[in-house]
């Protein structure tokens, strides 16, 4: 008899009770018919009270019928509807009803809070009442059809018991009468667990009379209830209020827990971490943020920024830097110094990231730091980290700790272990460390700053990750950081030959017939016609002169009425237009000797590299000038170097290219040790030319600093030129101006965002370099972007010259650098269309983007199909058969 009665219901509602080792003994079963009462459809005599189980779990049940039929308690239950109730362990005790046909909605539900997207599962819900009526009726049934599950329990101990095994997310307290427990005691014993911290707790309290004052909530609240509930036990109630918390509190109270993650992985991150207000009070610090600076957070939390003290080696206006940024809700980072609750000094790499909240405004910044490794006390507190991590790491298991050991043995040396015929046991042991890190310099390059990163990173990287590391280590050793890989030259010879002849100093392969190229220089200044002011020119040159504003100016029509000589009455008008002789302190007429002699040191000779490719470049320039946003970036002196700059950028250029004149072994090339040799030539003799001679030395009035400033502005904007640097100057000028740009527009909407942007870009020279190396290198390659006619022009005329250097290099025994350039094969359209698909394309996107040129842009497009037209009709002539036959 110490066994546990079973129990089972018949159809008829009827309870049979039956010991578990008599059940072959039919006088053992008793039906209890009379002195019941009801729970939940099982009907127990009430003097065996005791006996009825503390805490009921619902799983299924058939739902109540319509009120209209007004059954009885016993009836219901669906006649036919088969019911057992058994006691399986929950809590300690439980009996469970449920019912063979019934089913329970069990869903999941996603929800979404922040970038985590969450999985809630079925609300549990935990009745708590003393009797069964009609009450605990509603809500349960309220329960099964919201399909929830549900327990009820009759003790508090059952009921503290249920919670702490389950932990619902609904508790309903039956606070109507303090007969059978205290309500209030029952919500403060659940409360003082640290599960109900995510639990709502409601309080059903008796129904008020018309005549009767509302009490008030405070006592209950006070008590641990989050929602007091009218007494109503209308399902329909019961299931609105059930479901307005699941969505109200219970979702948010989900969403919270879920931050319970979020803050156990920055528990363990290895970055300093600290939240602050947008007053700057201290609300967060993780544990890695204690050991850099020294502190508990209890010393921290709650205090304001300005209390802690500061280290008196960072800029007298840094923070007022840093809080004009985050102020306006941008990320600020940077290198700053942090004192320790030691006194020490340590420097931080430091990003803030304002976090916008409630009302849109900035309610928190979270600051991100970094030890940087450059001074004796990073150095040591760093080293400690690492002895810290290493005593952690040998506190696990011996054979781990000494797999790890071996790893690192002969990490001594960052070399790639990525070739092809690396075998894979080596990855597994090969590590690396910090000892090759270069820490003998000084003055750390940036380059060195970002390896030495790289290389702390891998030390306890796992060995993907080490290996992956080494990837970019690789990639960064090399000195053609942006120039892309082209793929073989059978898939487009036209743009390999294109580009490997324009972006190489030559093959170094001499036949040993070396052709040396050499130019007069010294040029007599007696044979040069004095040039005619800019007020005494012939009208049909000065009626031309009237468009040069236009992007769509005939540069040609100009070439053919000045007999060859377009730069000295554009520059006339050009830097008078621009005040160049104001700023200069020269006279016109220094002036006007300066751009003759230039003129005269350009080759007429060349097809495209002569006096009118110069001035074309000098006109785009000063067009580009003239966008708002780009006069809004420079300076008066900017202006007047680039306008220089284009004007000499290609003086005494001799119709072949770098690799040309590498490969020949020319003056030039072993002048400037086979580096940027066209380039560095055309700027020295520029200068040369300029202050040979006082008559023409537009300089000789200026101050020294505003010369030396001057000339490094002209020299760097015409060694920009240089196709080998293409990519490099192109991805500068988009991560350093267009993203940047970019970022301030999305975030500010106002009307003064434009000329916020052009402030910034004015307090940065190296933005300002950034631009004017972009305009001159947009300005010379223009040619795409022109109106059909003068881009036809201009194609034809480069692809003579490129056909003179392959003749020339044929007939001396030279590496042929561009063998698709052959006059006999060549086809024109596809040379037009690989160079504007590798050069042109994204360098004038991101021009635009920043000048705004939507008239070159659309030439862009013209010229491109048209392009494209001719190669599928496989012409290689320039125009169209119809437009020759015109």
């Amino acid at each position: 008899m110490g066994c546990a009665p079973s129990i089972h219901v018949s159809q008829s509602g009827v309870i049979y009770c039956r010991d578990s080792d008599e059940s072959n003994s039919p006088h053992q079963t008793t039906t209890i018919s009379q002195g019941t009462a009801t729970l939940h459809g099982l009907f127990i005599r009430t003097d065996a009270a005791d006996s009825i189980p503390s805490v009921l779990a619902y799983q299924s049940r058939q739902p109540p019928p319509p009120p209209s039929a007004g059954p009885r308690r016993k009836d219901r239950r669906e006649p036919g509807a088969s019911a057992r109730a058994r006691t399986p362990r929950c809590c300690g005790i439980e009996a469970e009803t449920q019912t063979s046909n019934a089913s329970v909605k069990v869903s999941t539900t996603e929800v979404q809070i922040g970038p985590m997207r969450l999985t809630q599962d079925p609300i549990q819900v935990l009745l708590i009442f003393a009797k069964e009526d009609n009450q605990s009726d509603g809500f349960w049934w309220a329960c099964d059809r919201a399909g929830y599950r549900c327990n009820i329990a009759r003790t508090p101990e059952s009921a503290l018991e249920c919670f702490l095994d389950k932990h619902q997310e609904i508790i309903v307290i039956d606070h109507r009468n303090s007969k059978y427990f205290d309500a209030e005691d029952i919500c403060r014993s659940i409360r003082a667990t640290k599960p109900s911290e995510h639990t709502v707790i409601l309080a059903v309290v008796p129904r008020i009379s018309a005549d009767q004052e509302e009490t008030s909530v405070l006592p209950l609240l006070n008590a641990g209830f989050d929602r007091q509930f009218m007494e109503n036990s209308s399902i329909t109630a019961c299931y609105n209020e059930l479901v307005q918390i699941e969505h109200g509190e219970v979702r948010s109270q989900f969403k919270l827990r879920a931050c319970n993650a979020v803050f156990t992985a920055l528990d363990h991150c290895q970055e300093a971490i600290e939240i602050t207000s947008e007053d700057h009070v201290i609300q967060y610090v993780n544990p890695a943020f204690e050991r850099m600076m020294g502190y508990h957070k209890g010393e921290l939390i709650g205090k304001e920024l300005t209390e802690l003290p500061k280290s008196d080696k960072n800029c007298a206006d840094l923070l007022d830097t840093i809080n004009t940024f985050i102020k306006k809700g941008k990320e600020w980072q940077g290198v700053y110094y942090a004192r320790r609750k030691s006194g020490d000094s340590i420097q931080q790499h430091v990003k803030i990231t304002p976090v916008i909240g409630q009302g849109g405004k900035i309610r928190h910044f979270v600051s991100l730091k970094r030890l940087h490794c450059a001074n004796e006390n990073n150095k040591q507190l760093y080293k400690s980290h690492r002895d810290e991590k290493y005593t952690e790491d040998n506190s696990q298991s011996e054979p781990y700790s000494f797999k790890c050991k071996n790893r690192r043995k002969d990490s001594t040396d960052v070399k790639s272990i990525t070739s092809q015929g690396s075998d894979a046991p080596s990855l597994q042991t090969r590590r690396y460390s910090s000892m090759a890190r270069i820490h003998s310099m000084t003055i750390e390059a940036p380059i060195t700053k970002v390896i030495n990163i790289i290389n702390a990173a891998q030390e306890n990287s796992p060995i993907t990750v080490a290996e992956a590391l080494d990837r970019v280590l690789e990639i960064l050793r090399t000195t053609e950081l942006y120039s892309p890989q082209l793929g073989t030259k059978d898939e487009d010879p036209h743009t390999s030959d294109l580009v490997g002849g324009l972006m190489s100093d030559g093959l170094r392969r001499l036949s040993g017939n070396e052709y040396v190229f050499s130019k007069n220089m010294n040029l007599s200044h007696s044979h040069l016609s004095v040039p005619n002011t800019i007020n005494d020119v012939p009208p049909c040159i000065a009626q031309l002169l009237d468009n040069e504003e236009s992007w769509d100016f005939n540069i040609f029509e100009l070439e053919a009425v000045t007999n060859k000589r377009p730069l000295v009455y554009l520059g006339l008008k050009v830097f008078a237009r621009f005040g160049v002789s104001e700023f200069l302190n020269c006279s016109e007429a220094t002036l006007r000797a300066w751009l003759q002699v230039i003129e005269a040191n350009y080759h007429s000779s060349n097809s495209y590299h002569n006096s009118t490719h110069a001035a074309d470049v000098l006109h785009a320039t000063a067009f580009f000038l003239r966008k708002e946003r780009v006069k809004g970036s420079l300076d008066h002196l900017d202006e007047v170097a680039a306008l220089i700059a284009a004007t000499i950028h290609d003086v005494d250029h001799p119709g072949r290219t770098n690799s040309f004149l590498c490969n020949a072994g020319s003056e030039l090339a072993v002048l400037y040790n086979d580096t940027a040799v066209l380039e560095s030539h055309h700027t020295a003799l520029a200068f040369q030319l300029t202050t040979k001679d006082s008559k023409c030395n537009i300089f000789k009035n200026i101050d020294r600093n505003h010369y030396r400033t001057l000339r490094q502005a002209i020299i760097d904007m015409v060694l920009a030129t240089e196709m080998t640097k293409h990519f490099e100057h192109v991805n500068k000028f988009v991560n350093s101006i267009n993203k940047p740009m970019g970022s301030e527009e999305t975030s500010s909407h106002s009307e003064g965002s434009d000329c916020e942007c052009t402030a910034n870009i004015k307090n940065f020279p190296d933005n300002q370099t950034l631009i004017k190396r972009m305009m001159i290198k947009c300005a010379d390659v223009a040619n795409p972007c022109r109106p059909l006619e003068l881009c036809i022009e201009w194609a034809g005329r480069i692809s003579e010259e490129y056909f003179a250097q392959t003749d020339e290099e044929k007939r001396q025994g030279l590496p042929v650098v561009m063998p698709v350039f052959d006059r006999n094969t060549c086809s024109i359209p596809k040379s037009q269309i690989s160079f504007i698909d590798y050069f042109i394309t994204d360098m004038f996107d991101a021009w635009d983007a920043f000048a705004h040129l939507p008239v070159l842009m659309q030439h862009l497009a013209n010229n491109y199909k048209h392009w494209k037209t001719l190669d599928e009709l496989k012409c290689k002539s320039l125009r169209l058969p119809s437009e020759n036959n015109n």
